[in-house]
């Protein structure tokens, strides 16, 4: 019995449980009780900053997320 077949339907099948787990992970709303603060490093000119929110969780926990935006100046005058 040729068990390369088995073997490989077996890997396929553990892929598409962990891609399916993956997405239904990133589709969660993120544990914002209290934002804290915003910043960003953005200056004068247009264009993505990194920015910094920090926030408490649901039990307390102080957390901070990093994530990249556009510059609040690229709203200005629209």
């Amino acid at each position: 019995m040729n068990r390369k077949p088995f073997i490989a339907s077996c890997l396929l099948a553990l892929l598409n449980v962990a891609a399916f787990s993956a997405q239904a992970e990133a589709r969660q709303k993120p544990d914002v009780q209290r934002v804290l603060s915003t910043v960003d490093d953005g200056g004068a000119a247009c264009g993505v900053v990194n920015a910094r929110l920090t926030y408490l969780d649901s039990q307390g926990h102080k957390r901070v997320f990093d994530y990249m935006k556009f510059a609040d100046s690229c709203n200005e005058g629209s």
